[in-house]
């Protein structure tokens, strides 16, 4: 195993190169490595801006979003967004989900999943450079340690500095800022699954349920350690992406590239030096200096890389002090890049049969799901057959079996329905709770499954075996139906 040193990083007068080196590259990790730790230089420039406006929208949906109001009704938590297991219901502004409705949720991860595939196919790892949570607090986390301890070269000065008060209230701050933003995400997690204000009272209280607290522990805990500590190392041996990236994507698609047409061949230029003869590379390596990945962007496709183009912004700038055109590093193609090796000018296409497949695909799910919603049934039955005993013989012959009908009633309004029964001849209804008989009128409860007791009586001289029996209820003002297929079994003669 060998052992890697960190070199300072000293601005010499007149130069632009950068003494940053590549230390998460696959030449420098050796197996078991002990992690090196990496300093992303301040980049400045339109990917960096785009990713500071993606970061602050992006926290301020999760932890807003738990606060946000809507008028449910009495006896119901008035929050927009709710995972309310207790209820057994998600809520999401207008729409209540009940849990047998949880098709919904597989369609929108269905919808999720096709959405990245589409965005891989055309910008490359877009997802992981501006949206993935693990990169936007990751981001978040190395602001802060900027604010406090300075950019790359005060960072790494501090970091070699010999222990002292002032380096010592740097770390301590940091870490304490940290832990608070830990603690807010895991805070914030919870509130989905409860009422904010209420959660948030009872937590500072101690009133709040111990489970409460432990989801809040375990998640400051992985916070901490994953946006903290871990960073890239998420990213390169944690992640499943990476590895499965490169089946979505193919020679047009869009990723940050090094032009290496364009650049090599590279090396040191001095002010008022010809540029006949080689690149624009000017091996600043300032590239390098702000991958908060450790890479080196000039080595060409890695695992590694997330996509975020902040060596775009780090390139663009150097190439605008030298004079040369930006764009040395950019969202290009590899099919541009053989195109331009054999003296064809660049060509774009985002539309191709796999985007194709991944826009029809997302288009599909998205209309089914709308669709289902626009049909979606809000009464809804079970049918539960009683097997012990699984049939009583009355004393005049017929035979009775017994059922457990739940009536979902998924609206804020009772609803009046009316029970049937279908598919054995001379079959009548019996409900003993409700002293009702033949014509069976039960009061379904507003929002909730309302449970009743039936029997099944059949006549004298019904056959053995099992009978296929469908039960019906139907509103009595809206007309509305909903059905549910059971069994009656009978015995023979004793």
């Amino acid at each position: 195993m060998t052992k890697t040193t960190l070199i300072d990083t000293t601005a010499r007068a007149g130069d632009l190169a950068i003494d940053a080196r590549a230390v998460n590259s696959k030449e420098a990790r050796a197996l078991y490595q002990k992690r090196e730790q990496i300093y992303p230089k301040l980049a400045q420039g339109f990917f960096r801006n785009l990713k500071w406006a993606a970061m602050v929208v992006l926290l301020g949906i999760y932890y807003i979003t738990p606060w946000l109001r809507w008028d449910r009704g009495e006896g119901r938590v008035d929050q927009a967004v709710l995972v309310d297991f207790e209820g057994r219901r998600f809520y999401f502004f207008f729409l209540e989900l009940w849990p047998q409705e949880v098709y919904y949720i597989t369609g929108l991860l269905i919808l999720a999943s096709f959405a990245i595939f589409l965005s891989s196919a055309l910008f490359g790892r877009v997802w992981c450079g501006y949206a993935c949570p693990q990169t936007v607090w990751t981001d978040l986390y190395i602001y802060v340690e900027r604010a406090i301890e300075g950019d790359r070269n005060a960072r790494m000065r501090l970091d070699k500095a010999p222990m002292s008060l002032s380096k010592a209230g740097k770390k301590v701050s940091k870490h304490l800022i940290w832990i608070l933003i830990a603690a807010a995400t895991g805070g914030a997690w919870v509130f989905y699954f409860g009422d904010a204000p209420t959660l948030f009272r009872n937590i500072f209280t101690g009133q709040a349920d111990p489970t409460v607290y432990l989801f809040i522990g375990i998640l400051t805990f992985t916070t901490y350690a994953l946006a903290g500590t871990m960073r890239e190392q998420v990213c390169t041996y944690m992640c499943p992406w990476p590895r499965i990236q490169a089946a979505m994507i193919d020679k047009d698609a869009l990723s940050v590239t090094y032009r290496a047409d364009r650049g090599e061949p590279r090396g040191a230029h001095k002010k008022g030096d010809t540029w006949e003869g080689r690149g624009d590379c000017i091996d600043c390596r300032q590239c390098v200096a702000v991958c908060p990945q450790g890479i080196d962007i000039r080595d060409g496709d890695q695992l590694e890389c997330i996509n975020c183009a902040l060596c775009i912004d780090a390139c663009d700038e150097v190439m605008e002090k030298v004079g040369r055109p930006k764009g040395l590093i950019a969202y290009d193609s590899y099919a541009n890049l053989e195109r331009r090796q054999q003296g064809k000018g660049a060509r774009y296409k985002l539309i191709r049969p796999r985007t194709i497949l991944y826009g029809a695909l997302m288009t599909i799910v998205a209309a089914l799901m709308i669709y289902g919603l626009a049909t979606r049934h809000t009464l809804s039955l079970n049918v539960i057959r009683d097997r012990s005993p699984p049939f009583v013989r009355l004393a005049d012959g017929s035979i009775r079996n017994d059922y457990a009908l739940k009536l979902i009633n998924m609206t804020d309004q009772p609803r009046r329905v009316q029970i049937s029964v279908a598919g054995l001849d001379g079959a009548r209804l019996l409900a003993p709770a409700l002293n009702a008989e033949g014509n069976v009128v039960v009061d379904a409860n507003a929002d909730a499954v309302t449970n009743v007791r039936i029997h099944v009586v059949a006549p004298p001289g019904v056959s053995t075996g099992s009978h296929d029996l469908s039960f019906t209820i139907r509103d009595s003002a809206t007309g509305e139906v909903a059905t549910s297929e059971s069994a009656f079994l009978a015995g023979g003669a004793p």
